[in-house]
């Protein structure tokens, strides 16, 4: 069962790759680091992302999501899940499996605000009672394909049987991306 997914996953991975261009960014926030690369995340349709989060203090997270991408007006509205590989310094290693969504919306000359929010409850979790995270920010898109980023993310995971809470991230990041 575990290979079917692998698999599943690898292949939605690919075909995302394939219909939509790919986006790669780094965050950098007071002791927490974030990489990226997108594959179809500015357009409609699916979308595949792959992520790496790293806390001198708290642990780290790798994670592989997958979702659709919906134009609403002037909104991109994206729904999906992220199967995650938890790392806290505190507590138990562990997985997940968040589900959530975001909203990207343009502005004029280049600017565009964006936010999205993930979550898994113990049910859909080990190692940790759940895991949160949230973000939001602007995007400055210099010359295609170069952009900057300021936000504020927002990460945990809720330690289990006595273990303390292991916050990633908490506050403001500056960014960088490039795509193709």
């Amino acid at each position: 069962m575990n290979k079917l997914l692998c698999g599943c996953a690898c292949a939605a991975l690919f075909l995302t790759a394939q219909a939509g261009a790919v986006e790669i960014s780094g965050q950098a926030g007071e002791h927490y680091t974030n990489v990226e690369a997108g594959f179809g995340t500015g357009s409609s349709g699916l979308y595949s992302t792959l992520s790496w989060a790293h806390s001198d203090n708290d642990g780290d997270v790798a994670g592989l999501g997958l979702g659709l991408n919906v134009p609403l007006g002037p909104f991109m509205a994206s729904v999906g899940g992220k199967a995650l590989y938890l790392n806290p310094d505190q507590g138990d290693e562990g997985y997940a499996a968040a589900v959530g969504g975001g909203l990207q919306l343009p502005l004029s000359h280049g600017f565009s605000l964006y936010g999205s929010g993930y979550y898994a409850p113990d049910s859909l979790s080990s190692g940790v009672n759940s895991y949160r995270e949230a973000s939001g920010g602007l995007r400055w898109t210099i010359m295609r394909p170069v952009s900057v980023d300021v936000g504020y993310r927002y990460m945990e995971m809720e330690g289990k049987d006595g273990s303390r809470d292991n916050v990633l991230a908490d506050g403001p990041y500056f960014g960088v991306g490039v795509g193709f």
